[in-house]
């Protein structure tokens, strides 16, 4: 009997996948040697790697037919645990689990899944079955288990099948050979180097409009505006390409031999003549730079200019290495002085014409034009979350001389893409807050290569200021500001990377069961970087898009381009708006210019208030964000049209509320002493928080402060409006249940208390009483 069983199980093992077979191999001479398994030459995996793999569910076997309770009888649960806890406690066992990949924590993983799995079926699989028999009497050894749960571990972990595979996809250390067409060219590369204000832009741009074709990759769309104008006056017609926006030099079906882009959408499959980065020390940038890594590996020109600080050298000649390739060096002097002035500014009453203040805050921003304005002087005022219409609007106001604007208030958004004619840089602190390599929030002193772009705008060649000047507002802060503009930025010594799309399409297609965000982080994981020449950019925003859509159904493809879009996560409004998009995409719904009219408070007012003027702004990138999916799903975004229409009207608006922003200020602060929030204020503080990630954790009501979101004034209503709210609900409470009852604390104590201002607690004593 015994014998015949032994022939059933082997027979049911030669069923098996070649796999199956192949382990069960291994299992028996593991017992003939002393069941001591031989070292394991695959390297085992990182346990923090593993850790991103999630477990899928396995479901009992649901055969109507108990074949192995027939043969040999049914199995006593008892007893089939301890032959269960037995097997996972072995030390054999662990080893052979490390050799097929299973670290500790898969295995924990693994061994609770099939113990759950055996137990809870009603009626196992024959050869498992038999197995399990012939160990309880005697006639089989416990490692013959190791098989079957190899399978089940196989099936809850699917990648134990493909971690080659995986490895080989994510394999990044040679990212010049992903663009063969550029490879089977001898490029001839010029890097014109030198610092701010110093013309070698504008060489390049030269060689750029004399070309037969060409194209510029510029960091914003700004600057790739600016390009698109220059050269189609000059009467080398050229064609616009950005994210949100396609303009054509001659006509829609012709287009220009020249195009200006931003740098995302440089196309790496047009052959050119003459191609222009500009920028190029954003290539180490964290979230960005693997655009301008992309361009300058995989641009089909016979020349590529590259335009940057001297920084940049190093690297690209490094990489030029690895391509075949030379760097021949262009550099040039700035074409103005530039002088760090003995003394701080101290006080807005020293202000002069023609100076800037930098500022890295919308807080400071706000104060420091209030108080130059209360001084008698027109206030200039730009930051990055205006249009890029008004911020041209602020400029174009600031460098008329015959306008009665003198002065300027800016964050570092001034660093590249506007033309400004700036006498004075004031930096009115030296301290910013930055996102590092792996996506977390740190406050620092600016770089050297920071502090040397803005101050560099001062005394801007062929203007009526050409000598610059720079200083500090604080005396404090005058003799680090002198030490850091007098070096010269550090070299760079990374250029970022990012997974592509066809990568997370191969991931997915061998891990089927993992969300986008969890396969982009096993893929950051896994990857092998060269990291002398290339480092992986940071992936958070696009994690954080992906993990707000993750349960809209969306296929592969799309939901990766959804979580490109260019989305500022700090505004509530916008990725609420993000998310009612996704949902009404995954419907195959068009989203009509009704659909963001109704949702954004069309028609617009002239804002009234701070807070109605940053709710514009998030209206603002709202369109922005439709229009950049109308290019890449252009079936269900088919108003473009109008809603671009729309978005002139807006910046328009925008530019009247920022040409009188001291008066929003002011009625900010009418608004904090009693004054009921308008419609446009009530918008933006209802709507509810996505779901930040650990590293921007912290107080929801100091956050909306800190981002001028909410106000105190607001603040105070909202309270007022939530313990009415809730001393309502408390009434009708009461009426409706027994006194007992009424006396008795909320039943549910897991609400955030930020979510709810300081009233929460006042209401619990309420209902108590």
């Amino acid at each position: 009997m015994q014998n015949t069983r032994r022939c059933i199980s082997l027979i049911c093992v030669t069923r098996q996948s070649p796999s199956l077979r192949a382990t069960y191999g291994a299992v028996a001479a593991a017992r003939c040697l002393h069941r001591a398994p031989p070292q394991s030459s695959r390297k085992k995996h990182e346990t923090n790697v593993s850790t991103l793999f999630k477990p899928v569910q396995v479901q009992a076997n649901v055969d109507c037919e108990d074949v192995g309770s027939e043969l040999v009888g049914k199995l006593e649960k008892s007893e089939l645990l301890k032959i269960l806890n037995k097997f996972t406690q072995r030390r054999e066992t662990k080893s052979l689990c490390s050799e097929n990949g299973l670290d500790s924590y898969l295995q924990q993983q693994a061994f609770g899944s099939f113990r759950r799995y055996c137990i809870e079926a009603e009626n196992l699989p024959v050869d498992l079955h038999i197995i399990f028999s012939d160990i309880m009497q005697g006639a089989g050894h416990i490692d013959d288990i190791f098989p079957y749960f190899l399978r089940h571990a196989k099936t809850v972990f699917p990648h134990l099948d493909c971690m080659d595979d995986l490895k080989k996809i994510s394999d990044l250390r040679q990212p010049a050979n992903w663009y063969t067409n550029a490879r089977a060219l001898t490029r001839k590369i010029v890097f014109h180097s030198g610092p701010t204000n110093s013309g070698k832009t504008y060489h390049a741009m030269e060689r750029y409009l004399s070309a037969k074709t060409g194209v510029y990759c510029g960091p914003l769309k700004l600057l790739a505006t600016e390009v698109y104008n220059k050269a189609n006056e000059r009467g080398t017609p050229c064609d616009l390409v950005t994210g949100e926006e396609r303009k054509f030099g001659i006509s829609d079906n012709s287009p220009a031999n020249h195009v200006a882009c931003t740098v995302e959408m440089t196309s790496v499959n047009t052959p050119y003549e003459v191609a222009v980065i500009d920028e190029i020390q954003q290539i180490r940038d964290p979230q960005r730079g693997w655009a301008w890594t992309r361009a300058f590996l995989g641009l089909i020109a016979d020349e590529v200019h590259v335009c940057g600080e001297a920084g940049a050298l190093e690297l690209l000649q490094k990489i030029c290495e690895t391509t075949g390739e030379t760097v021949e060096v262009r550099r040039y002097d700035r074409l103005t002085e530039l002088t760090v002035e003995d003394s701080a500014l101290g006080s807005l009453d020293n202000v002069m014409p023609g100076d800037c203040i930098v500022c890295f805050s919308k807080h400071d921003i706000y104060t420091v034009s209030r108080e130059i304005e209360a001084r008698g002087k027109e206030v200039a005022v730009i930051y990055g979350g205006l249009p890029p219409g008004t911020k041209l609007a602020q400029a174009a106001k600031f460098n008329d001389p015959a306008n009665s604007c003198k002065v300027m208030v800016a964050t570092d958004a001034i660093g590249m893409g506007l033309n400004l004619s700036i006498r004075r840089i004031i930096f009115y602190s030296l301290v910013k807050p930055t996102m590092n390599e792996r996506g977390e929030r740190e406050i620092d002193t600016i770089s050297v290569s920071s502090a040397l772009q803005i101050a560099g705008r001062a005394g801007r060649f062929r203007t009526q200021w050409e000598h610059g000047y720079v200083t500090a507002f604080k005396s404090e802060d005058l003799q680090t500001l002198q030490r850091i503009l007098a070096q010269t930025p550090d070299p760079l010594k990374q250029a970022g990377l990012h997974p592509t799309a066809d990568q997370i399409e191969l991931y997915a297609y061998h891990l089927p069961n993992s969300s986008l965000s969890n396969l982009m982080d096993i893929f950051v994981n896994l990857c092998t970087v060269d990291d002398s020449l290339y480092f992986m950019c940071n992936i958070e925003d696009f994690k954080f898009l992906a993990e707000m859509i993750q349960h809209v159904p969306l296929p592969l493809r799309a939901r990766y381009v959804f979580c490109c879009a260019p989305i500022n996560r700090k505004m509530p409004f916008v990725c609420s708006m993000f998310l009612k998009i996704a949902r009404q995409y995954s419907r195959n719904e068009p989203i009509t210019f009704e659909f963001i009219k109704s949702n954004c408070g069309w028609p617009f007012k002239l804002p009234k208030t701070i807070l109605d003027l940053v709710h514009l702004e998030s209206v603002f990138d709202v369109m922005d964000l439709y229009l950049w999916l109308s290019y890449r799903f252009m079936d269900l975004f088919p108003e473009a049209g109008n809603v671009r229409e729309a978005q002139k009207e807006l910046d328009e608006i925008i530019q009247q509320g920022v040409f009188q922003i001291t008066r929003l200020l002011k009625n900010t602060e009418a608004s904090q002493e009693g004054e009921t929030p308008n419609y446009s204020m009530r918008r933006v503080t209802h709507v509810k928080e996505p779901r930040l990630p650990s590293a921007s954790r912290g107080r929801l009501t100091d956050r909306l402060l800190a981002q001028g979101l909410l106000t105190p004034g607001m603040l105070s209503e909202l309270r007022k409006e939530w313990d009415a709210q809730q001393v309502g609900q408390a009434a009708a409470a009461a009426a409706s249940t027994s006194s007992k009852e009424s006396q008795e604390s909320p039943t549910d104590d897991s609400d955030d208390e930020d979510s709810y201002p300081g009233s929460y607690k006042k209401t619990r004593r309420k209902r108590r009483k």
